[in-house]
């Protein structure tokens, strides 16, 4: 067990029936805290996005699974917890070659925003800056707020002929010069 506990954690893709993620969530979550893996299993995430919907004439931004079907788990992997985890009501199966667990590269965790990552700005508020990434992506507006330490800020965007306050993290923007 002192072996495992060496071996650094990686994250994992587990592969669910359709709608099962947060109950697949739960349960994993039941079965660390039964067993004690909380230094196996150290993080269970569905990534969930902003995305602007459109009904009855209005828009309204709601959350959405970037990954439907899907559950990451970051966890010091063993062929025991192999089992437990494939026998866990709604998981299909680990994401890789004939159901093997494959570890995620670092480009895509990054990319799936799976970690936060320290982002070194020098933005001051009321700077100018274009959404680079997300639904909101080619919008330009100004700061308004800034959270260095929670790597957010608060822009405002012209959105829909009004001026709307979004909250943003802080790789999701750029400075416009």
């Amino acid at each position: 067990m002192d072996d495992v506990l060496q071996m650094n954690p990686l994250w994992y893709v587990v592969y669910t029936y359709t709608g099962y993620e947060s109950i697949v969530k739960d349960s994993l979550e039941k079965l660390i805290e039964k067993n004690g893996l909380e230094e196996r299993i150290l993080e269970i995430q569905i990534p969930m996005e902003d995305v602007i919907e459109e009904k009855n004439g209005k828009r309204k931004v709601v959350q959405r699974k970037k990954f439907p079907c899907y559950v990451m788990l970051k966890m010091r992997y063993t062929n025991d917890m192999w089992h437990l985890i494939t026998d866990t009501r709604g998981v299909i199966s680990f994401v890789g070659p004939q159901g093997k667990p494959l570890p995620l590269t670092e480009d895509e965790i990054r990319r799936m925003h799976l970690e936060t990552v320290k982002v070194e700005v020098d933005y001051v508020v009321g700077d100018s800056v274009k959404v680079i990434e997300g639904p909101l992506e080619g919008f330009i507006g100004s700061i308004i707020e800034l959270d260095i330490n929670g790597n957010k800020c608060r822009v405002n965007v012209s959105m829909f002929g009004r001026i709307t306050p979004v909250e943003l993290d802080l790789i999701q923007i750029s400075r416009m010069d």
